[in-house]
């Protein structure tokens, strides 16, 4: 009688609490199975400040994106994003949760080219890099010849771009990396200097300086300065070495890039503080190079590319080949001197 009556009071109770562990165990098994395609929405979503961006970059509808998102906020009972409109900016939830789904998603990504890196050869794949004009003139050529002589399958994608504009092309991952100068680094950028070279003064040879073996600070003030725009680093270093040494200086041309730098200078419209990695044999033949490290420091070129990113096989065997016996003593400050 005990257990007839155990029987008929909880038998629909047991069946019912049977359904329940199911249903939450094939939510969870679903919602396990969707969650890279959630932090997949959610890293876009973030790095596009939009759901309708993050849609258009995956293929997907933005109601797709959007419910992926709020799957993601329910499971980790945490708002992730502060909507406003149509832009949606990152809660510090949002910000924590992306510094540590970012890296497990790049290596998922990766993982077929690391499996192929570690199992088979590099033959096919591509290499993305930002670089400035001149860093893409002046110091990758061997390297690229370097790279494309063991990797002839590898297809390379140069963006020619400011440095500020490649520092946005890294922190939105479309490039693996950048290659250039930095004087100031970021927190979220990680910069690896590689290359050092130094720096020289260059000139037309009429220019009353061209006399001087060892021209000075003092000796460069009156006269007119060809430099870069204010906002790159070649400007920045310039302006601080004067003010460290309490001189002034006049700058009478701001152009952009060392060739075009160097051809003005060959006109006779001003002197110029250039990186020795500029200056050619044929420069030599035209222009008065003196060496200026006394008052400025070398000048360091590296790999730019954002903190805790990985990078596909490619990309790390492109940096393995940068190294710095590529380049010989630079060409200009003993033999012009």
């Amino acid at each position: 009688m005990f257990i007839i009556g155990f029987s008929d009071i909880n038998s629909n109770q047991i069946s019912d609490n049977r359904d329940e562990k199911h249903s939450d165990h094939q939510a969870s098994v679903m919602y396990k199975g969707n969650l890279l395609k959630h932090l997949r929405a959610f890293i876009e979503t973030a790095r596009t400040g939009s759901a309708s961006a993050a849609a258009s970059r995956l293929f997907l509808s933005q109601p797709s994106i959007s419910q992926q998102i709020r799957a993601l906020e329910d499971e980790l009972d945490r708002t992730l994003f502060e909507r406003h409109g149509p832009r949606m900016r990152l809660t510090p939830a949002g910000k924590a949760l992306l510094d540590m789904a970012r890296p497990l998603v790049d290596r998922l990504d990766a993982l077929p080219d690391d499996f192929a890196r570690r199992y088979g050869s590099l033959e096919a794949g591509e290499v993305r890099v930002a670089a400035g004009e001149s860093t893409i003139m002046h110091l990758l050529p061997p390297l690229l010849m370097r790279f494309r002589h063991k990797h002839p399958g590898i297809f390379v994608h140069l963006h020619n771009v400011t440095g500020a504009d490649g520092l946005g092309m890294i922190r939105a991952d479309q490039v693996d990396f950048a290659v250039g100068s930095m004087l100031d680094v970021p927190d979220d950028i990680d910069y690896r200097p590689i290359y050092h070279f130094d720096p020289v003064l260059i000139m037309h040879r009429d220019h009353p300086l061209a006399r001087k073996r060892q021209p000075t600070l003092a000796d460069i003030s009156p006269h007119g300065l060809i430099l870069p725009p204010q906002r790159l680093s070649t400007y920045q270093l310039v302006d601080m070495v004067f003010q460290k040494h309490g001189l002034p200086f006049r700058v009478t041309l701001e152009v952009g890039g060392w060739e075009v730098i160097k051809r003005y200078v060959g006109l006779g419209m001003g002197l110029s503080i250039v990186t020795s990695i500029c200056i050619t044999q044929t420069d030599l033949e035209h222009l008065i190079v003196r060496d200026m490290s006394n008052y400025f420091p070398q000048r360091s070129y590296g790999v730019v590319k954002r903190r805790g990113a990985y990078l596909s096989p490619q990309a790390e065997r492109f940096i393995d080949l940068m190294s710095p016996e590529l380049f010989a003593k630079p060409i200009g400050a003993d033999k012009a001197m």
